[in-house]
């Protein structure tokens, strides 16, 4: 049965994912006066995609490598809109909307996991 094997699938990952850049986004509020501070991000996309590995192989010889190489943490640094004097990157107000826009993403994936476990729980019951 497919469901009990992975009943979270990639989503168990997401939340992680998703927990790792509202860290980021808070240690780059926090370090919004730090002088050459780099405001960090993480690229989700990035992140996912290399936790779930592509299932495709050279299955031949004359297969050649792309020679791109990943950031398997997937964190980048954010470019700031306007220049710091002091060199900090962070930019308050795109930080904050960033944390708003991140909390909301981890609330959906949460609730998607509660709605799966939920289901589970019925289908155990016999509901």
């Amino acid at each position: 049965m497919k469901l009990l094997e992975n009943p979270f699938g990639i989503h168990e990952k997401a939340l992680s994912v998703r927990n790792k850049r509202m860290e980021l986004i808070s240690a780059n509020i926090a370090n919004a006066d730090t002088p050459l501070f780099r405001a960090k991000d993480l690229d989700f996309k990035k992140v996912l995609a290399n936790a779930n590995p592509s299932p495709m192989a050279a299955t031949n010889v004359r297969h050649f490598d792309t020679g791109e190489v990943e950031d398997p943490h997937g964190i980048v640094f954010r470019t700031p809109y306007n220049s710091s004097v002091d060199g900090n990157t962070v930019e308050i107000n795109v930080e904050q909307a960033k944390y708003g826009e991140a909390a909301v993403q981890y609330q959906a994936t949460l609730q998607f996991l509660e709605n799966r476990i939920s289901g589970i729980r019925k289908s155990l019951r016999g509901e």
